[in-house]
């Protein structure tokens, strides 16, 4: 495989930030989630800093132990559409589960948006994890849906979604106005889907946009979801906490796409890091320290009897380790809990440092410290090979996406490994990524080679 020659950057934005207490600093907005402002000048600062994309992540239900920055926040797909009118370049991200819509809504949202913003739209994909144990009561049903359920419907969604955005060949608008032809109808295709989960006919009543569709992409975690996002992912968001689970799972889901019979080049892994960034190492350890300050052990305590269920966390405090807690060695039911598993095992966290791993609060030492000391470890981790990109999960909001814009960025520009410019004007581009042929222009071409 060749590398990348270049690092690619996104910037995750939830409210005031990652760390559940971000909200209390004193410079903090409690009501950021809401705020469309703030939201503006964090994708705005982002754009300066040349990110490729900025990420909205999504719940479709909450309960009382969730994070205070998803309590209260905007549906992405709006919110990447207002966003859409306040920058230029920039690649915008939403969120949308493939378990509670219908994919004609979802295709013609999307769609849409990526109007727009003329072609700097991406789809993140998922299948909704039941993490509150209220999502199926949201939409009318007794149980949320199983894993394996869940991957076999997005597998059929994604196809549907990307069939009804081929609905018009690019050229299918041809305007006429002396003759009275909006159209050609030849080039007018209805999907005609009948399937196992949806039976849609189309087609779309919306064209495809600048970038032919929006990028595809898949946070897969389970097995089922790993292949999914090896089928049909054009960027891969994964969190490693060390740099040898990083390259390890790096190559592996490479080996995993070419198997897939799709080329490893044509997919980036980007892994989401956490970094508190200060003047110097005292500094950003300081901040640190003033983020676990504000937690409140009711917090800490409270999200992990609700993480866990079948602990009984009475009597622990947050400096009780996981040893202590049997957390080493518990099988939980949570389908999030595998990932962190490995790390709880090996280095026995106390259950405040369990919390921050399992929130995406910190990402470790190796990130904490000056912006030179951030900019080694992320060209360590790419020229090495454990990733084509970062996702910044900032703890705070909006000082932790400027401190890494203003300090980072322009190391990782001086060494040649991120662009100072952007060069493209869609989030396509951006990536390297071609404009998908569309199926049914392929296919008719396709059929009148067979008949010449």
């Amino acid at each position: 495989m060749t590398r990348k020659k270049e690092i690619k950057l996104s910037a995750y934005l939830v409210g005031t930030g990652m760390h559940a207490s971000s909200w209390r600093r004193d410079d903090a907005m409690p009501g950021a989630s809401i705020d469309i402002d703030y939201y503006r000048t964090l994708a705005q600062t982002a754009e300066r800093g040349k990110f490729d994309m900025v990420f909205l992540a999504d719940s479709l239900a909450i309960n009382e132990e969730s994070h205070p920055n998803i309590l209260n926040r905007f549906e992405p797909i709006t919110l990447i559409s207002a966003l859409a009118g306040a920058t230029s370049r920039i690649g915008l991200v939403a969120t949308a589960s493939t378990s509670y819509v219908e994919p004609f809504n979802l295709a013609r949202q999307l769609m849409s948006a990526d109007h727009i913003s003329k072609g700097r739209v991406g789809w993140n994909i998922v299948t909704t994890r039941d993490l509150s144990g209220n999502t199926a009561r949201n939409f009318g049903a007794a149980e949320h849906y199983e894993l394996e359920h869940r991957y076999l419907r997005a597998a059929e969604f994604v196809d549907v979604v990307r069939g009804l955005w081929d609905s018009w060949e690019d050229d299918a608008f041809v305007f006429d106005k002396s003759s009275g032809r909006f159209f050609e109808p030849d080039k007018l295709h209805r999907l005609q889907h009948r399937g196992e989960f949806f039976s849609v006919e189309g087609p779309l009543n919306i064209a495809r946009s600048p970038q032919g569709q929006p990028v595809l992409v898949q946070a897969g975690n389970s097995a089922a979801g790993q292949q999914f996002a090896a089928n049909v992912g054009e960027v891969i968001f994964a969190i490693k906490y060390n740099f040898e689970d990083a390259r390890e799972y790096y190559q592996a889901f490479k080996q995993k796409i070419a198997a897939s019979g799709r080329n490893p080049d044509d997919v980036s892994i980007i892994l989401g890091i956490s970094p508190v960034i200060g003047a110097t190492e005292d500094d950003a350890l300081r901040k640190r320290k003033q983020f676990e300050e504000l937690l409140t052990d009711e917090t800490i305590l409270g999200f992990l009897a609700d993480y866990f269920k079948d602990v009984d966390f009475t009597g622990f405090t947050p400096e009780t380790t996981a040893k202590e807690a049997g957390l080493d060695i518990l099988q939980a039911r949570n389908p999030d809990y595998p990932k962190h598993q490995p790390v709880i095992a090996r280095e026995n966290p106390t259950l405040r440092e369990i919390y921050s791993l399992i929130i995406g609060s910190f990402s470790g030492d190796h990130l904490v410290g000056t912006p030179e000391k951030i900019a080694n470890t992320l060209e360590h981790w790419f020229r090495e090979g454990a990733a084509d990109g970062f996702m910044l999960m900032a703890p705070g909001l909006p000082d932790g996406l400027e401190d890494f814009v203003d300090g980072v960025v322009p190391l990782l520009q001086e060494r040649g490994l991120f662009r100072r410019e952007y060069t493209g004007s869609t989030l396509r581009e951006h990536f390297g990524l071609t404009i998908p042929p569309n199926r049914f222009r392929s296919a008719s071409e396709a059929q009148a080679a067979t008949t010449r």
